[in-house]
């Protein structure tokens, strides 16, 4: 099954992997489990307006690094949508429900996002010496 690295995981991932769990790094390196990431998280970064993330950068580094692309479509928003009282924000809800949508496991730092349901692994972002939780399946 993919991965679908949330927005902080994916700037870890690409910028900071020491930050990762030993574990997933491993399957992040896997290429039977190329990782994914949304367009969503490009968006969010860039509303972030910080010119030290750069998303062009990002883009082409997670594109280089075999990682693919998962743009947002009509039937993810309207899923989000139905996790409004659930999910912690906007850009959560659009990725928890592209990762229920095409059967991906979400990856997070964040328990807020985790606590949204759905096929959510959270993890300690305290580097190699950091736990690995995979959180229940619960849709």
């Amino acid at each position: 099954m993919s991965l679908l690295l949330d927005t902080q995981v994916l700037l870890w991932a690409v910028a900071a992997a020491e930050r990762l769990p030993a574990d997933l790094c491993r399957r992040i390196a896997d290429p039977a489990r190329a990782p994914v990431f949304s367009a969503a998280s490009l968006w969010e970064i860039a509303a972030q307006g910080d010119p030290a993330l750069d998303g062009v950068r990002i883009r082409s580094a997670c594109l280089g690094a075999g990682y693919a692309e998962l743009p947002v479509t009509g039937r993810h928003v309207l899923d989000a949508a139905a996790l409004a009282g659930t999910c912690p924000d906007p850009v959560a809800r659009v990725l928890v429900a592209q990762a229920r949508a095409e059967g991906m496991i979400l990856v997070t730092a964040d328990p807020a996002v985790a606590a949204c349901g759905g096929r959510i692994e959270l993890i300690d972002g305290a580097g190699a010496g950091g736990s690995y939780r995979p959180r229940p399946s619960t849709g």
